[in-house]
Order: C-alpha cells, then structure tokens, then sequence
C-alpha cells in the first residue's frame, strides 16, 4: 500500500518527514509529492516540485518570477491533482495525506478532490476549525485541526500529526468491504421539510430492489449529486428537493451553484424532479440575514439555520429556471407538481402556506416546460405519500422502459 504525502517541502520539510516516517513504521509506503515553489527541498521527494508544475503547463522558474503566491498555489494544486490522479489510475495510490496553512491546505485538497469518492484522503490543517467548503466543496475529504500552527515540531504538533498519519496508515491498509447491490442506484434528493416524502420513496424503491442513495440538499449536498451522475454512479435520479435554486436565484447560503438539475439531463438519465422546499431560501443565525431581508417572513429552524419564504416573484423566476433546465433534458424526464405544498411549511395552515407563491411558480412551470418533459400534477402536499408512490412508480416506468 502507498500513501502520497503532499506539501511544500522548501516550508514544512520538518513535519512532512515526520509524517512520513510514522506511515513508514507502520509498513506503509509513501510517495512524498512536493509542491514548494520558493526554496529548496528540506529532503528528495518522489515526485519534485518542477515535476508538479510541469503537469500544470507551467515552470517552477516562471512561478518564481511571477512573484504571485494566489497564481502559484493555483498552478501547484492543478499540478497535484494531475499527479495523483495518475498515481490512482496506476493502481500505486491507496490514499492521500497532507499537512500545513492555507496555503498548502488549498494545493492539497484540490489534488485530493480529483480523486474518486472512497480513497481515503486526510489533510492536517490550521483551517480545518472554519468554513471548509473552500477546501472539501462535495469531496469525501476528512480535515483534522492542528491545533497549533505548524511550524516545527513540539509535543502537540508530534501527537496531531502522528494521529494523522495512523489514521490514513489504517485507511489505507483495510479495505472496506462494501456490499453492492444488483438492482439500479437512485440518487435522491431531500431536506428536513421533505423527509416524509423521501422516506416513503426510498421504502418503496427499495422494497423493489432499488439502492438508493440520498443527499441532503445544502448545497454541497446537490454538488455532490451531480458529481456522482456525471461519473456514471447512479442510473437514475429522483430529485425531490430542489430548493437550492432557490439559495442561488435569491442569494442563500445553501446554493449548488449555477449548474444544479443539469448532469442527470446532460447524460440521458432518467429523471423524475420536483418542487421539493421552494417556498423557502437558507440563511444563518437570523441576525446574520442580510439587511435586505430583515423585513422578509422570516422562520428561525434552529439556532444555526434561519429559512425566508419565497415570494410570488421569486417563485415565477424559480418555475422558469426549473423548466428550462429541463428543457434541456436528453433523457426521460418528468416533473412533479405537488398542489397542495411543496414543503411542510407550505402545506395548508402552516406558517410559509402562501397558494399565491405557489401559484406563481406552477403557472410558470406550466407556462414554459417543453412537450418532450412529462408535467403530472398532483392534489397533494409533497410529503402525501400518494405523492411519493406516485414519483417512484414513474421513475419505475423509466427505468422498466431503459
């Protein structure tokens, strides 16, 4: 088994050697990739910093030159993923370990999310108690915080870095046993206010021998998914929950970005979509929500996650952009109208029930959604398990017909 030890070498040479021997005592062979730019190496690395660049399509002279640290870490980062991705494809890579600031913390997790989803990746990081999405964005990597800078070695920065390195030592000497099912994979998509629907989904799904795997829609969750369709991992896609368009059409925090509801279309395949938490975008603490929305039906969820409701405009723009995404679908397709609500807090007497809002968005959907995409309406709330019998049975239909 071989472990590749990413970082910069002309910086913390010090703490990657040490790294490297803990994996090495524990029978664990390493790959060291540097990706220093600006001194020289504290030790020879397997894979040099010139070799990394060159898979950039650029120089380590030219870097230096440039005197720009954001276009070098960039460059670096593309570098590493382009080695290691060519390391796993030779079948010399069982996992990914990395160490250091910012910095190296970019350049590492960019070559660790080249990877595909189960190759154990680990990077120690001063980073790794904030915000990582820059760094993990829909990959499987795990972040451990290293407590104090590192920056030589002392007892916390050996016992950090040394738990470190047993963790991907295990990772990448035990191979996980992992029961595959023969029947198709589903991706499905859900949030706390759609639960009952997905449940039912996936119970009936798999009571017919479907394996379904569902993502909870926050945005990475989304990314994730269309990741997952765009490598060919799921045959179909019950998207019951696509509230991040909301998040990005208005500004939330829970976005998947512009490109959300569009792999499954891409690929051909088979589609059955809904409105699934459109009546609401996704902010923080509700002191945290923007100025502009301080006046806005707000709906405290809990004490991290404040909901806003949608607005008749909001969900006219929601049904346009839904059905043009679907427009362009080159597979089975068909969306889902859930009449009576969309989430439960739209359905009738509860707080975000708002039949304008509502309104406003079916008649958009049904305004611009092509022939070539089947539109079944249904008098029903999205969490009806009518409703959910009746995405599943479509999908079904699909899938009997692929």
């Amino acid at each position: 088994m071989t472990v590749a030890l990413v970082g910069t070498l002309d910086t913390k040479g010090e703490e990657l050697a040490f790294a490297r021997d803990v994996l090495t005592d524990r029978g664990v062979s390493v790959h060291v990739v540097d990706v220093g730019v600006m001194g020289d190496p504290a030790f020879e690395p397997d894979t040099t910093n010139a070799d990394v660049a060159r898979e950039a399509g650029t120089t380590i002279q030219s870097l230096r030159d440039a005197g720009d640290r954001g276009e070098a870490m960039d460059a670096m980062g593309r570098g590493a993923a382009g080695v290691v991705e060519r390391l796993h494809e030779e079948g010399v890579l069982d996992g990914v370990l990395g160490l250091g600031g910012s910095g190296n913390t970019s350049v590492v997790t960019t070559a660790m999310r080249a990877l595909p989803y189960g190759v154990p990746k680990l990077v120690v990081s001063t980073m790794a108690s904030g915000d990582t999405r820059p760094y993990v964005g829909s990959s499987d990597i795990a972040m451990m915080y290293s407590v104090a800078d590192i920056e030589g070695l002392n007892q916390l920065s050996r016992r950090v870095i040394s738990n470190a390195a047993l963790a991907m030592a295990g990772m990448a000497s035990h191979e996980v046993a992992v029961d595959v099912s023969d029947g198709p994979t589903v991706a499905v998509t859900m949030f706390g206010v759609t639960t009952p629907c997905v449940k039912a989904a996936r119970a009936w799904l798999e009571d017919r021998g479907y394996e379904c795997i569902v993502f909870h829609a926050t945005g990475t969750g989304g990314q994730a998914m269309e990741n997952l369709v765009e490598q060919g991992v799921v045959d179909a896609v019950l998207d019951v929950t696509t509230t991040e368009l909301a998040d990005e059409l208005v500004g939330g925090v829970l976005s998947a970005g512009p490109d959300r509801l569009e792999a499954a279309g891409e690929r051909g395949v088979p589609q059955v979509v809904s409105v699934g938490a459109l009546d609401m975008v996704n902010f923080g603490p509700k002191a945290d929500v923007p100025e502009e929305f301080r006046d806005r039906h707000l709906h405290v969820h809990n004490p991290t996650v404040t909901l806003m409701r949608t607005t008749p405009e909001e969900n006219a723009e929601l049904g346009r952009i839904l059905a043009e995404k679907l427009n362009g679908a080159t597979g089975p397709t068909a969306l889902f109208l859930p009449l009576r609500g969309v989430s439960m807090l739209d359905a009738d007497g509860e707080e975000f029930h708002d039949p304008a809002a509502d309104d406003a968005l079916f008649d958009a959907v049904r305004e611009n959604l092509d022939d070539g995409v089947e539109l079944v309406e249904v008098d029903a709330d999205i969490n009806d398990e009518a409703f959910a019998e009746a995405m599943t049975e479509k999908l079904h239909e699909f899938l009997e017909g692929a």
